[in-house]
């Protein structure tokens, strides 16, 4: 069996990362892709929990700005999450993972509703259990989620991935070509300098609870399998 570092893990999927080259919806071969990386590391024996955020199918923000309420808007983005949730599911189930999906608003047909010792209970049989719907309420991040979350789950380590961007950077690098790439950098640095790791609330609640965060380039080769295995990839973010 492969050596690794963390024995349970939490993945952050954006909504983008559904879409591959794409702007909007799912995209079945890079949903494969992601599917196939993530049963590499279950084969591991690493207990794998994703949350998923919804971008490819609603955004929140834009949706306030044309004058949708915005709680409205926020609890369209939470369903968003719930179809994403679902074609992760049943991608992972084609490719032999048992997955479960869990949701943090009521949706009993489709999902499991969220229960803390259920969804650790499923982690410990050596199931993927996919958390949808956020925290469950407006105003909350599916980053906020993904921190909650993976304190709640007892995870090791908070695995950020990110589309095209190998890391942390002191700003754009799309934009800026000389920014600098940050190697390491504890949490506190990252708020204080507001880098865009995650948002605020999120990175506070890793701060205080000591989690550390890998944030990496997921179309990265084996992206995933370096990460859980602790080798150089990406940016660590952690206490010191």
């Amino acid at each position: 069996m492969t050596e690794t570092k963390y024995k349970r893990v939490l993945i952050k999927l954006s909504g983008e990362s559904f879409a591959g080259e794409n702007k909007f919806g799912i995209d079945i071969t890079t949903l494969a892709k992601i599917a196939k990386q993530i049963k590499g590391i279950v084969e591991m024996r690493v207990e794998v929990a994703i949350v998923v955020g919804g971008g490819n199918i609603w955004r929140g923000g834009e949706a306030e700005a044309n004058g949708v309420d915005r709680v409205t808007a926020d609890y369209a983005g939470m369903l968003a999450t719930v179809i994403n949730a679902l074609a992760l599911q049943d991608m992972l189930e084609r490719e032999g993972v048992h997955t479960r999906t869990q949701t943090a608003i009521g949706i009993n047909q489709v999902a499991e509703p969220y229960i803390r010792r259920r969804a650790v209970r499923h982690l410990e049989k050596g199931r993927v259990v996919i958390f949808a719907g956020g925290t469950g309420n407006p105003y909350m991040t599916t980053d906020t989620a993904a921190a909650l979350r993976a304190i709640e789950v007892g995870a090791e380590v908070l695995l950020m991935t990110k589309n095209k961007v190998d890391g942390i950077y002191s700003a754009d690098p799309i934009k800026k070509p000389d920014a600098k790439k940050f190697e390491r950098i504890t949490h506190l640095e990252a708020l204080n300098l507001r880098l865009e790791v995650m948002d605020a609330t999120a990175l506070s609640l890793c701060l205080e609870n000591k989690l550390p965060i890998i944030v990496f380039d997921l179309q990265a080769p084996r992206s995933m399998e370096k990460a859980v295995r602790g080798e150089p990839i990406g940016t660590l973010v952690s206490s010191g």
